[in-house]
Protein backbone atom coordinates (compact mmCIF):
# COMPACT_ATOMS: atom_id res chain seq x y z
CA UNK A 1 0.00 0.00 0.00
CA UNK A 2 2.96 2.24 1.12
CA UNK A 3 4.48 1.47 -2.16
CA UNK A 4 1.21 2.05 -4.46
CA UNK A 5 0.64 5.87 -2.90
CA UNK A 6 5.07 6.55 -3.07
CA UNK A 7 4.13 5.87 -6.94
CA UNK A 8 1.29 7.98 -7.30
CA UNK A 9 3.18 10.92 -5.55
CA UNK A 10 5.92 10.50 -8.27
CA UNK A 11 3.77 10.38 -11.05
CA UNK A 12 1.63 13.59 -9.97
CA UNK A 13 5.12 15.20 -9.60
CA UNK A 14 6.58 14.23 -12.91
CA UNK A 15 3.28 16.26 -14.40
CA UNK A 16 3.85 19.60 -13.02
CA UNK A 17 5.46 21.89 -15.60
CA UNK A 18 9.24 22.85 -14.77
CA UNK A 19 10.59 26.04 -14.16
CA UNK A 20 12.31 26.44 -17.46
CA UNK A 21 9.73 25.66 -19.32
CA UNK A 22 7.29 28.27 -18.64
CA UNK A 23 7.43 31.19 -21.53
CA UNK A 24 6.93 35.14 -20.51
CA UNK A 25 4.05 34.04 -22.71
CA UNK A 26 2.94 31.76 -20.04
CA UNK A 27 3.12 34.36 -17.44
CA UNK A 28 2.02 37.08 -19.52
CA UNK A 29 4.28 40.47 -20.13
CA UNK A 30 3.02 41.92 -17.32
CA UNK A 31 4.70 39.33 -14.99
CA UNK A 32 7.67 40.71 -15.82
CA UNK A 33 7.26 44.36 -15.69
CA UNK A 34 7.54 45.04 -19.68
CA UNK A 35 5.18 47.76 -21.07
CA UNK A 36 2.41 46.36 -23.82
CA UNK A 37 3.18 48.08 -26.91
CA UNK A 38 0.83 50.70 -26.78
CA UNK A 39 2.27 51.78 -23.54
CA UNK A 40 5.24 51.49 -24.47
CA UNK A 41 5.02 54.18 -27.03
CA UNK A 42 4.07 56.66 -24.76
CA UNK A 43 6.88 56.54 -22.87
CA UNK A 44 9.84 59.22 -24.00
CA UNK A 45 13.24 57.66 -23.82
CA UNK A 46 14.59 60.18 -25.64
CA UNK A 47 16.78 62.56 -23.51
CA UNK A 48 17.81 65.12 -25.97
CA UNK A 49 14.12 66.60 -25.41
CA UNK A 50 15.31 67.21 -21.77
CA UNK A 51 18.25 68.82 -22.04
CA UNK A 52 18.24 70.89 -25.29
CA UNK A 53 17.57 74.69 -24.61
CA UNK A 54 15.93 77.01 -26.39
CA UNK A 55 19.18 78.63 -27.54
CA UNK A 56 20.34 74.93 -28.42
CA UNK A 57 17.08 74.54 -30.86
CA UNK A 58 17.05 77.85 -32.32
CA UNK A 59 20.87 77.14 -33.12
CA UNK A 60 19.84 73.80 -34.32
CA UNK A 61 17.03 74.93 -36.51
CA UNK A 62 19.46 77.36 -38.37
CA UNK A 63 21.60 74.20 -39.56
CA UNK A 64 24.49 74.72 -37.05
CA UNK A 65 26.26 72.26 -34.98
CA UNK A 66 27.13 71.48 -31.59
CA UNK A 67 31.04 71.32 -31.58
CA UNK A 68 31.58 68.73 -28.96
CA UNK A 69 29.36 66.44 -31.53
CA UNK A 70 32.11 67.22 -34.46
CA UNK A 71 35.41 67.23 -31.87
CA UNK A 72 34.06 65.59 -28.73
CA UNK A 73 37.71 66.20 -27.37
CA UNK A 74 37.46 69.67 -27.03
CA UNK A 75 36.27 71.84 -23.51
CA UNK A 76 33.64 74.41 -23.68
CA UNK A 77 33.15 77.27 -20.95
CA UNK A 78 30.95 79.97 -22.89
CA UNK A 79 31.80 83.18 -20.97
CA UNK A 80 28.25 84.71 -21.85
CA UNK A 81 26.59 82.21 -20.43
CA UNK A 82 28.24 83.14 -17.19
CA UNK A 83 28.79 86.10 -15.30
CA UNK A 84 32.73 86.04 -15.97
CA UNK A 85 32.91 88.24 -18.84
CA UNK A 86 33.75 92.04 -18.95
CA UNK A 87 30.37 93.16 -18.49
CA UNK A 88 29.14 90.47 -15.75
CA UNK A 89 26.32 89.47 -17.13
CA UNK A 90 24.86 86.06 -17.96
CA UNK A 91 22.73 86.27 -21.83
CA UNK A 92 22.37 82.15 -22.20
CA UNK A 93 21.17 81.38 -19.15
CA UNK A 94 21.77 77.09 -19.25
CA UNK A 95 23.25 76.80 -22.59
CA UNK A 96 26.51 74.63 -22.46
CA UNK A 97 27.13 74.17 -26.00
CA UNK A 98 28.77 76.04 -28.37
CA UNK A 99 27.66 76.14 -32.02
CA UNK A 100 29.26 76.68 -35.22
CA UNK A 101 28.44 76.08 -38.93
CA UNK A 102 28.84 72.53 -40.11
CA UNK A 103 31.96 73.52 -42.50
CA UNK A 104 33.48 75.72 -39.83
CA UNK A 105 33.39 73.13 -37.48
CA UNK A 106 34.62 70.45 -39.41
CA UNK A 107 37.66 73.31 -40.04
CA UNK A 108 38.09 73.42 -36.87
CA UNK A 109 38.54 69.59 -36.25
CA UNK A 110 41.33 69.93 -38.63
CA UNK A 111 42.74 73.01 -36.64
CA UNK A 112 42.56 70.25 -33.35
CA UNK A 113 44.06 67.56 -35.86
CA UNK A 114 46.98 69.89 -36.28
CA UNK A 115 47.13 70.52 -32.72
CA UNK A 116 47.28 66.59 -31.64
CA UNK A 117 50.85 66.40 -34.38
CA UNK A 118 52.24 68.75 -31.82
CA UNK A 119 51.08 68.42 -28.78
CA UNK A 120 48.75 65.60 -28.07
CA UNK A 121 48.04 66.80 -24.28
CA UNK A 122 46.46 69.89 -25.35
CA UNK A 123 43.05 70.36 -26.44
CA UNK A 124 40.94 73.30 -27.44
CA UNK A 125 38.57 75.18 -25.03
CA UNK A 126 36.01 76.97 -26.83
CA UNK A 127 35.25 80.68 -25.21
CA UNK A 128 32.81 81.21 -27.90
CA UNK A 129 30.77 80.15 -31.39
CA UNK A 130 28.06 81.54 -32.85
CA UNK A 131 26.10 84.72 -31.07
CA UNK A 132 22.86 85.83 -32.28
CA UNK A 133 22.47 89.73 -33.36
CA UNK A 134 20.41 90.32 -30.03
CA UNK A 135 23.19 88.80 -28.16
CA UNK A 136 25.29 91.51 -30.51
CA UNK A 137 23.35 94.61 -29.21
CA UNK A 138 24.10 93.90 -25.34
CA UNK A 139 27.77 93.08 -25.85
CA UNK A 140 28.10 96.18 -27.62
CA UNK A 141 25.70 98.23 -25.42
CA UNK A 142 27.78 97.19 -22.23
CA UNK A 143 31.20 97.87 -24.21
CA UNK A 144 32.51 100.53 -22.03
CA UNK A 145 34.68 102.07 -25.12
CA UNK A 146 33.84 105.20 -27.18
CA UNK A 147 31.75 104.08 -30.26
CA UNK A 148 34.43 104.69 -32.75
CA UNK A 149 36.53 102.11 -31.10
CA UNK A 150 34.00 99.64 -30.31
CA UNK A 151 34.61 98.02 -33.87
CA UNK A 152 37.52 96.57 -32.72
CA UNK A 153 36.46 94.16 -30.42
CA UNK A 154 32.85 93.82 -31.05
CA UNK A 155 31.01 94.10 -34.49
CA UNK A 156 28.09 96.77 -34.40
CA UNK A 157 24.73 94.95 -34.63
CA UNK A 158 23.67 96.89 -37.10
CA UNK A 159 26.22 95.80 -39.49
CA UNK A 160 26.70 92.53 -38.02
CA UNK A 161 30.40 90.11 -37.80
CA UNK A 162 31.41 86.94 -37.90
CA UNK A 163 30.30 85.53 -34.96
CA UNK A 164 26.49 86.45 -35.71
CA UNK A 165 26.85 83.85 -39.45
CA UNK A 166 28.29 81.36 -37.32
CA UNK A 167 32.07 81.26 -39.02
CA UNK A 168 34.14 82.80 -35.87
CA UNK A 169 35.65 81.29 -33.07
CA UNK A 170 37.01 82.13 -29.91
CA UNK A 171 38.87 80.00 -28.06
CA UNK A 172 42.20 78.86 -26.09
CA UNK A 173 44.82 75.99 -25.42
CA UNK A 174 43.70 73.95 -22.25
CA UNK A 175 45.52 70.66 -20.44
CA UNK A 176 43.77 67.66 -21.13
CA UNK A 177 44.24 66.22 -17.87
CA UNK A 178 43.05 69.42 -15.72
CA UNK A 179 41.28 71.48 -18.36
CA UNK A 180 43.48 74.08 -17.21
CA UNK A 181 43.83 77.24 -20.13
CA UNK A 182 47.63 77.83 -20.99
CA UNK A 183 48.67 81.34 -19.53
CA UNK A 184 48.18 83.79 -22.96
CA UNK A 185 49.07 86.76 -20.93
CA UNK A 186 45.78 88.01 -20.53
CA UNK A 187 42.32 87.09 -19.87
CA UNK A 188 40.00 86.06 -22.43
CA UNK A 189 38.21 89.26 -23.24
CA UNK A 190 40.90 91.71 -22.19
CA UNK A 191 40.66 94.94 -24.32
CA UNK A 192 44.22 96.32 -23.77
CA UNK A 193 47.68 96.36 -26.28
CA UNK A 194 48.65 93.11 -23.85
CA UNK A 195 46.10 91.04 -26.02
CA UNK A 196 46.58 92.63 -29.18
CA UNK A 197 48.70 89.61 -31.05
CA UNK A 198 49.93 92.99 -33.69
CA UNK A 199 51.53 94.63 -30.41
CA UNK A 200 53.06 91.45 -29.06
CA UNK A 201 56.98 92.51 -28.99
CA UNK A 202 56.34 95.81 -27.88
CA UNK A 203 54.18 94.51 -24.88
CA UNK A 204 57.29 91.80 -24.48
CA UNK A 205 59.77 94.96 -24.03
CA UNK A 206 57.42 96.98 -21.54
CA UNK A 207 57.38 93.82 -19.79
CA UNK A 208 53.46 93.24 -20.15
CA UNK A 209 53.91 90.01 -21.14
CA UNK A 210 56.29 87.18 -21.45
CA UNK A 211 58.13 85.10 -24.37
CA UNK A 212 56.63 81.86 -23.01
CA UNK A 213 52.65 84.09 -23.17
CA UNK A 214 53.56 84.34 -27.15
CA UNK A 215 55.10 80.94 -27.46
CA UNK A 216 51.53 79.52 -26.44
CA UNK A 217 49.69 82.49 -28.57
CA UNK A 218 51.83 80.84 -31.62
CA UNK A 219 50.66 77.49 -30.97
CA UNK A 220 47.43 78.38 -31.15
CA UNK A 221 47.48 80.81 -34.20
CA UNK A 222 49.76 78.15 -36.46
CA UNK A 223 46.77 75.17 -35.87
CA UNK A 224 44.19 77.32 -36.70
CA UNK A 225 46.03 79.39 -39.66
CA UNK A 226 46.93 76.02 -40.68
CA UNK A 227 43.21 74.91 -40.88
CA UNK A 228 42.22 77.88 -43.06
CA UNK A 229 41.14 80.40 -40.27
CA UNK A 230 42.50 84.43 -39.89
CA UNK A 231 42.88 85.90 -36.65
CA UNK A 232 42.94 89.37 -36.14
CA UNK A 233 45.15 92.09 -34.53
CA UNK A 234 43.12 92.65 -31.59
CA UNK A 235 42.59 89.39 -30.15
CA UNK A 236 44.48 86.44 -29.67
CA UNK A 237 41.58 84.51 -28.78
CA UNK A 238 39.81 85.44 -32.37
CA UNK A 239 39.73 83.51 -35.14
CA UNK A 240 37.49 83.97 -38.72
CA UNK A 241 36.71 81.06 -40.85
CA UNK A 242 35.64 83.75 -43.90
CA UNK A 243 35.76 86.88 -44.78
CA UNK A 244 32.90 89.25 -44.20
CA UNK A 245 31.93 89.44 -47.76
CA UNK A 246 32.18 85.09 -48.27
CA UNK A 247 30.31 84.64 -44.97
CA UNK A 248 27.23 86.93 -46.62
CA UNK A 249 27.49 84.80 -49.74
CA UNK A 250 26.89 81.29 -48.00
CA UNK A 251 25.55 82.16 -44.70
CA UNK A 252 22.45 84.00 -43.31
CA UNK A 253 22.91 85.66 -39.83
CA UNK A 254 21.21 84.67 -36.63
CA UNK A 255 19.25 87.21 -35.55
Amino acid sequence: MRYLVLLLVVAMACQQPKDDDISAEDLGLGKFGVPEEEDAASYDFSLEDQILTEWDRRFLDAGLVNIQEVIPEVLVDLKYSSTDNFFGKDVYGDLENAYLQPEVAEMLKTAYSLLQQKDPDLTFLIYDGVRPLAVQQVLWDNLQKPDSLKPLYVADPKVGGLHNFGVAVDLTLAEKSSGEPLDMGTKYDYFGYAAYPDREDQMIREGKITQKHVENRKLLREVMLGAGFQGIGSEWWHFNAFSRQDAGKKFEMIP
